[in-house]
C-alpha cells in the first residue's frame, strides 16, 4: 500500500470521529469510566499490598528463651536466629525491660503481685520477611536448644496473606470485566459507523478494494476513541487518587504509594490498553462485513 493511500485511510478514520462524534464521546465516556474503574482496582490493590507488607514487617513475634539461659548467654543467640533465612531482625527484650513494660501497663497495684516472682523470661522479639512462611520459620526456631516457645501469630499471619490475595484476586477480576465492557461498547460504536457507510463499504468492495483498505479507516477511529479516553483518564484518576490518598492518610495515618511513582506507569498502561482496545473493536466489529461481496453488504 502506497504511503499516500495510507495517509487517506488515517484522514478517513479520523474523520469517522468526528462524523459519528456523538456516538464517539459516549463511547469515550464509557471507556473512561472502565479505565479510570479498572486502574482504581489495581492502584487499590498496590497499596493494600504495601500496607501488608509493612504491618507484617512490623509485626514482631516473641520468641521466649529457656529459665537456663543466663542473661549473659541469652544475647548471643540474635546470632542463630538471623541465620534463618526468613527472619528479618531479631532485637533482645530482656526480662528487666519486660518488667517495666508490664509495671507501666498493669499499675503499682496489680504489678505488686508480680514483683519478686521470676514470671517474665529473657526474650526476642523477631520479624519475618514473609508472613506467608511463617509456619515453617516457627519450626526452625524452636530447633533452638535456648528456645522454649513462641507467641503464636499464625492466624494474624494467615489473615494477612489472605486479605492480599483477596485483593488481587478481585483486582484481576475487575480487570478483565471492564475490559470486555470496554470492547463491547466500541465494537458497538464503530458497528454504527458501518451502517451509516455499508453503501460507501458496499461500492468499495465492489470496485475490488483490498480488505486492508476497508479495513484500516475504522481499525484508526477505534484507536483515536481509546487514545482519547486513555488521556482523559489518566488525568482523571491523578486527580481522584491524589486527593483520595491525601484524605486516607490524613484519617489514618498510614501512607500510600505516592502519585509522582506511578503516574508515568498508568498512562503508558492506560495508552497501551485504549489503543489496544481501539484497534481489537474496529477489527472485530467490521470483520463480518468484510465476508460479503457488494450487494450483499446491503442486504440485497
Amino acid at each position: 500500500m502506497r504511503v499516500s493511500s495510507f495517509g487517506y485511510l488515517i484522514k478517513e478514520g479520523l474523520k469517522n470521529v468526528w462524523n459519528n462524534r456523538i456516538m464517539s464521546i459516549a463511547s469515550v465516556c464509557v471507556l473512561i469510566s472502565c479505565l479510570v474503574l479498572t486502574g482504581s482496582a489495581v492502584l487499590f490493590s498496590m497499596n493494600v499490598s504495601q500496607v501488608v507488607e509493612k504491618v507484617s514487617q512490623r509485626n514482631e513475634t516473641t520468641v521466649y528463651l529457656k529459665d537456663s539461659v543466663s542473661s549473659a548467654e541469652a544475647p548471643f543467640l540474635r546470632v542463630e536466629l538471623m541465620k534463618i533465612k526468613n527472619i528479618a531482625s531479631a532485637d533482645f527484650y530482656s526480662r528487666d525491660e519486660a518488667f517495666k513494660e508490664y509495671k507501666s501497663k498493669l499499675g503499682d497495684e496489680v504489678f505488686a503481685y508480680l514483683e519478686g516472682q521470676d514470671v517474665l523470661p529473657d526474650a526476642y522479639k523477631i520479624t519475618m520477611k514473609d508472613v506467608k512462611k511463617y509456619d515453617d520459620t516457627v519450626k526452625q526456631i524452636m530447633k533452638l536448644e535456648q528456645v522454649q516457645k513462641v507467641s503464636d501469630h499464625r492466624e494474624f499471619a494467615r489473615k494477612l496473606a489472605s486479605i492480599n490475595r483477596l485483593v488481587q484476586i478481585l483486582s484481576i477480576a475487575v480487570v478483565i470485566a471492564l475490559g470486555v465492557i470496554s470492547l463491547f461498547i466500541i465494537s458497538n460504536t464503530i458497528r454504527a459507523t458501518m451502517y451509516s457507510r455499508r453503501f460507501e463499504i458496499s461500492i468499495m468492495k465492489s470496485v475490488g478494494a483490498t480488505n486492508s483498505f476497508v479495513r484500516i479507516p475504522f481499525i484508526v477511529e477505534g484507536m483515536v476513541i481509546g487514545l482519547i479516553a486513555a488521556v482523559l483518564s489518566t488525568a482523571g484518576l491523578a486527580f481522584l487518587y491524589d486527593g483520595i490518598l491525601h484524605i486516607v492518610s490524613n484519617v489514618t495515618h498510614v501512607d500510600g504509594i505516592p502519585l509522582a511513582d506511578i503516574i508515568w506507569y498508568v498512562a503508558g498502561a492506560f495508552g497501551v490498553s485504549g489503543l489496544l482496545i481501539g484497534m481489537l473493536s474496529g477489527f472485530i466489529s467490521i470483520r463480518k462485513y468484510l465476508k460479503k461481496e457488494g450487494n450483499e453488504i446491503l442486504g440485497w
